[in-house]
């Protein structure tokens, strides 16, 4: 099973937006060092947020890095075009030698929009013809292609090619099963983000990608990545000192928003118990943790959401070391080799 890095660069106060970039490329450079597999990193057209083009933060960790696939997570496909979003994504391929990979999703924020002019009435239709014409681009060059939402386009050249042929493309769900039968059909590999509730309440998800892709006679084995909020520490009440407060904060600040009711210690600890999905404590914890994750789901790849909200850069970057280190190790002993 592979383990990797997720990453949205919050942006807290206080924090200028320079600093975190050079953040960020210490955890990316980290994370490739220890020899993590993947290092994600999320889109979003927010204030607290500082990456809205996740292609280029991946560029340039790209260039200082050597051997970490690198992929968004997620590219917003429903507001953005697919012809750029793969030459640029084709541009990160070839600066990496070939590590790079789209993670295709519809967003969990609306930003992105009225931004770019697009009507959210059309979410879903928006990025199911989106990836539709992402693929087609992948899968033939020159390409001819119509849809509803953009201009056709009649043997046109998509310029340049990714080193990668295909470059790997996965779809990212936060619990819809239309979404999971949508990557099966496709042939697609499917990450699953767990953020709340109990984790065993998404294994029928998982089951049902796994059964539209068997009907459709898909060539291949179904891909599965599991993605949750993580954090490690020496200890638990290490982890918890520098993790809890920040979160909750954060996750309330989002909360409110929505409508969310407020989250307190009581949510925190259920979260973080054995049927939550946080992965936080010790590395044996944590380690624990993810074996028990890849006991439900028998993902292929498992994708740690360490840096959120104002936890300090600091302590995010011990959390790296500790999880490359020593939880690493602890689950490839305890699921076997990372390739299977």
């Amino acid at each position: 099973m592979e383990l990797g890095l997720v990453t949205f660069a919050d942006l807290p106060p206080g924090v200028a937006p320079e600093q975190r970039m050079r953040n960020l490329l210490e955890e990316a450079r980290l994370a490739d060092e220890l020899g993590l597999s993947v290092f994600a990193i999320g889109e979003h057209h927010r204030t607290d947020y500082l990456v809205s083009s996740p292609a280029t933060a991946l560029a340039a960790i790209a260039a200082v890095t050597e051997q970490i696939r690198l992929s968004s997570a997620v590219t917003v496909l429903s507001s953005d075009d697919p012809v750029r979003v793969f030459q640029q994504f084709a541009h990160v391929d070839l600066i990496s030698g070939g590590r790079a990979e789209i993670m295709a999703g519809r967003g969990s924020f609306i930003e992105s929009f009225p931004l770019f002019g697009y009507d959210l009435h059309a979410y879903d239709e928006l990025f199911s013809e989106k990836l539709e014409l992402l693929l087609a681009i992948r899968d033939s060059n020159p390409v001819t292609w119509s849809g509803k939402h953009r201009p056709p386009l009649e043997d046109a050249v998509v310029w340049p090619r990714p080193l990668q042929d295909p470059i790997p493309i996965w779809v990212a769900v936060g619990g819809s099963p239309e979404s999971v039968v949508r990557a099966a059909r496709l042939g697609l590999p499917l990450t699953l983000a767990i953020i709340g509730g109990q984790s065993y309440r998404f294994k029928p998800f998982v089951e049902l990608y796994r059964r539209a892709w068997a009907e459709d006679g898909n060539d291949g084995r179904p891909k599965l990545a599991i993605n949750t909020h993580a954090f490690v520490a020496d200890t638990e009440d290490a982890a918890d000192s520098a993790f809890a407060a920040p979160y909750l904060q954060g996750m309330n600040r989002i909360g409110r928003e929505r409508g969310w009711p407020p989250s307190g210690r009581a949510e925190y600890e259920a979260l973080k118990s054995e049927y939550g999905p946080l992965a936080l404590g010790s590395p044996e914890q944590v380690a624990a943790k993810i074996v028990g994750f890849h006991e439900l789901f028998q993902p292929d790849r498992y994708l740690a959401h360490i840096s959120i909200g104002a936890v300090d850069h600091a302590a995010v970057m011990h959390a790296i070391e500790l999880f490359g280190t020593r939880v690493a190790p602890l689950v490839h002993e305890a699921v076997g080799d990372r390739e299977h």
